[in-house]
């Protein structure tokens, strides 16, 4: 197939329209109108015969076979953008947009908190942070990276272990003057309220395990309370709710103030790992580069 320069255009739209969601704001964003859009996409599938996107009334989401096509050209339009501005003699190579997928309490508590030097450091770079459940498809739904807890499912990205964060037990020293200190995980199914945290799978409480060394006790947890999101488990732990399971990167600033006591301290060897996710090393954005980098350090801190 010889090369159309349409092509690569085409290629531009497509990109426009997986970031945008639409093809109405992928025009807005590209100055072109929303019939525009639907052209060069309609150009675009015939150059390279595959139906790109499913359209109905309502949204578009990308074809099995037009998510792999993106997959595949999307770094490549990356290393275009940075090639050009090499080019052009600019030193600022880190810029543009860069859409990050985030685990809501890894963003809020210790991301975006944290953020201000990194964008300080590159005043051409803008970051879009965008809390999810669930990491969902990085690659159809547009984003260059996402940070998820959770050991990592078979796929095309490449995931980088940030750091396995230790799974505790709290409660305030207030909750545990009334009603006493566990001793042992089995005193928490009889007698104490327990702060429970959904599981989105299943809709349930999350199971609760203690672990010592190689033994593991599992343990039903009851309580009248169930959130499911960490600030809420915090915060409703913090009020004297009841007892919570916490991970160590949220809650070691109440336990160092006093606010939080940790409840069955020798039963504290689970941990959860994070991870985060990027497409291929191969024409890797200098955007993307110098995120995971920051990611990186930030972490190393944390650990």
């Amino acid at each position: 197939m010889s090369f159309d320069s349409r092509l690569l255009s085409g290629v531009g739209v497509l990109a426009a329209v997986v970031e945008a969601g639409s093809f109405v704001r992928a025009g807005e964003a590209l100055g072109i109108t929303q019939s525009g859009v639907s052209r060069a996409i309609a150009r675009l599938e015939q150059r390279v015969g595959i139906r790109i996107f499913h359209r109905t009334a309502r949204s578009i989401t990308l074809t099995e076979e037009g998510r792999q096509f993106y997959e595949e050209v999307s770094p490549h339009l990356s290393g275009i953008e940075d090639a050009a501005i090499k080019a052009g003699g600019s030193t600022a190579t880190v810029r543009g947009r860069l859409r990050v997928n985030v685990d809501a309490a890894f963003g809020i508590h210790v991301l975006a908190p944290a953020i201000e030097p990194f964008l300080a450091r590159y005043p051409d770079l803008h970051v879009e942070l965008a809390v999810r459940d669930r990491m969902g498809d990085l690659v159809a739904e547009g984003f260059d990276v996402a940070i998820r807890f959770g050991e990592p499912e078979p796929s095309s990205l490449i995931a980088r272990l940030l750091l396995r964060t230790r799974v505790l037990t709290c409660a305030t020293p207030t909750y545990l003057a009334r009603h006493g200190t566990p001793q042992r995980p089995e005193d928490l199914e009889a007698g104490h309220q327990c702060v429970l945290m959904r599981d989105p799978t299943t809709g349930r409480g999350f199971l609760w395990e203690f672990q010592k060394g190689k033994e593991i006790v599992s343990v039903t947890a009851h309580g009248s309370l169930m959130v499911n999101e960490t600030g809420a488990l915090l915060g409703a732990c913090l009020g004297g709710q009841g007892i919570a399971q916490p991970l160590a990167l949220y809650a070691e600033d109440y336990l160092r103030d006093g606010r939080l006591v940790q409840v069955l301290p020798d039963w504290a060897d689970e941990t959860f790992p994070l991870y985060i996710y990027h497409r291929s090393q191969n024409l890797m954005s200098a955007r993307v580069r110098a995120f995971l980098d920051f990611v990186i350090e930030l972490t190393k801190r944390r650990a």
